[in-house]
Formats: structure tokens, C-alpha cells, sequence
């Protein structure tokens, strides 16, 4: 297993945990993580890399070692400026590779239409946006936000890390005992009475007031001018976020026409954590995407 760094920064104002490996100086690819996850998530498609490269994976705001915002809600667009403030920490007004899952996906699609010319190469695993809304459910969602305000969220502790692994293989029946074991060790941590606890702000889990207007993300893909490598796993279960499956694929389709330049790929025997299930797979399709010319 390479060994990983781990460096702290300040990004617009929060102590930002970011994880290295590889070379200082061999060529950069960004890898950002999704929802409840951690950067650390990317440490086995890094060991089947072959070639000499040096990947940057943040902990976003609020998750793993990343400080937290110390209010009660998460803005999407602040992972837009975060991911912006350090791209330009790392790599000054260079076009990078970057790559996102799921949440991750979607903050990197939309960040790669606003800023297009800070994009080399774009991969999105499985940042298919969400469900389409109305205007009409803005009263509800508000609502909603409002009511649900009043209750801290929490979210569970954990009598072992091996509880905490058996957790992840539940969520993922594919994930493998060893790699379990490890993701255990950094997506969680023992607290004073000797469980284990989530390294995730509670407060993601709520939510947020404003809508998905799919037609404005839709909008920055157009923007889009990197080439695009867009995977998905053949067990995903990301079809839940857009509706019954034959309509979903509809919908997943229409957006992915308005980004110009994509190669869209499915990821045999893979469920949503498809960089979990298919390291190897996906680490060679993204040296191959990498280095064409």
C-alpha cells in the first residue's frame, strides 16, 4: 500500500485536511470524494496507478479531518470556492486533472464549466446531480429546512472499529475485509468513552432550503471545454436520487448530451463506490483517459 501524507491548509477560512501520494513534482491529478466520505477512500485505485504521478485528495469541509463550519447548514456552492481556493494553492494557473465521486462529481462537473480553462482532463464516477424540482416545491422545501433546524442531528457511535468496518460492508457488500478494515480506521475515530465516531458533521444531513435547478447545472456543462470521461457502475444505486430506472436513464442521458467532449463508460460487477469495488479497472481507464492526446 503507498504511504500517504497528510497537510493542513487554511481554505477561506476553515483548517483544511489534504492528503498526497506520490512524487512532488510527477504530474497532478486532483481527487475529490463524495458524500460522507473521505479522502482517504482513493487509496486503493492509488495503489494500481502505474504510472509516476502525484494525487491531491482534500477532505471536504465538515468531513474527515477537515474542520467543520460550526453552522447548521452546508451550501453546495462552498465546495465550488473550496475546490477553487485550493487548485490555486496547488497548481497556479494550471490546467489539472481532476477527478470527483458523487457529490464529488458534481461539485468537479460544474466547477469544470465555470472555470473551464483550469481543466485539463475531467473524470466524473457517478456525479449524475439529483432529481429535478419545480418552483412550486420551494414553500415545502423551506418549510422543511426550517422545521427540521429546530432538532441538532446526530449520527451514530459505533462500539469498535470493527463495527465500523462491518457498517461499510453493509452499505457495500463487494468492499473486501481488508479494505474495510482500513477505510475504518479513517472514516471514523475513537472518542473519551471508547466508541467510535463518524468523522462527518451531523449537519450535513440536513437540508438544504434551495432547489436543484437542473437546467443552471445543465448551463455550466455546456461550458465544459476538457475532455470528459464519465463512468458508472452497472450495481449503482444512484438511481433512487432520479426516479424509476427506464426514466432515469432518459434524464441521465439528456444531460450528459450537453457536455461536448465525453466518453462515457459502465464499470462491470461495481456497485456506487465503484473505486472501491474496481480499483484496478478504473485506475487503468483513467491512465488511458489521462494520456491521450
Amino acid at each position: 500500500m503507498l504511504a500517504s501524507r497528510s497537510e493542513f491548509i487554511t481554505v477561506r477560512g476553515l483548517r483544511s485536511h489534504v492528503r498526497h501520494w506520490g512524487r512532488e513534482g510527477a504530474p497532478k491529478i486532483f481527487m475529490v470524494h463524495g458524500w460522507m466520505d473521505v479522502a482517504a477512500s482513493f487509496q486503493f485505485v492509488v495503489d494500481c496507478l502505474k504510472g509516476d504521478w502525484h494525487v491531491i485528495a482534500p477532505d471536504w469541509r465538515g468531513f474527515g479531518l477537515s474542520e467543520r463550519t460550526h453552522s447548521d447548514t452546508y451550501w453546495f456552492p462552498d465546495y465550488v470556492a473550496d475546490l477553487d481556493v485550493m487548485l490555486e494553492h496547488y497548481s497556479p494557473g494550471e490546467a489539472v486533472n481532476l477527478l470527483g465521486h458523487s457529490m464529488g462529481g458534481n461539485v468537479v462537473s460544474l466547477y469544470a464549466g465555470v472555470r473551464p480553462e483550469r481543466v485539463r482532463r475531467l473524470i466524473n464516477l457517478e456525479g449524475f446531480g439529483l432529481q429535478s424540482t419545480l418552483p412550486e416545491q420551494s414553500p415545502i422545501r423551506y418549510a422543511k429546512w426550517l422545521a427540521e433546524l429546530r432538532e441538532p442531528p446526530t449520527l451514530r457511535s459505533y462500539p469498535s472499529r470493527q463495527a465500523v468496518a462491518a457498517r461499510l460492508q453493509k452499505t457495500n457488500p463487494r468492499l473486501l475485509d481488508a479494505r474495510a478494515d482500513f477505510l475504518s480506521q479513517h472514516w471514523a475515530a475513537e472518542n473519551a468513552a471508547g466508541e467510535w465516531d463518524i468523522l462527518g458533521d451531523p449537519a450535513h444531513k440536513k437540508p438544504s432550503p434551495s432547489l436543484y435547478r437542473v437546467e443552471e447545472v445543465l448551463a455550466c456543462w455546456k461550458k465544459i471545454t476538457a475532455p470528459v470521461l464519465w463512468v458508472e457502475a452497472d450495481d449503482t444505486n444512484m438511481w433512487l436520487w432520479m426516479g424509476p430506472k427506464p426514466e432515469a436513464r432518459i434524464e441521465i442521458d439528456r444531460r450528459l448530451a450537453h457536455i461536448a467532449n465525453v466518453s462515457a463508460r459502465m464499470m462491470p460487477d461495481a456497485g456506487h463506490m465503484l473505486h472501491h469495488d474496481q480499483p484496478e479497472m478504473l485506475a487503468a481507464m483513467l491512465e488511458q483517459f489521462l494520456a491521450e492526446s
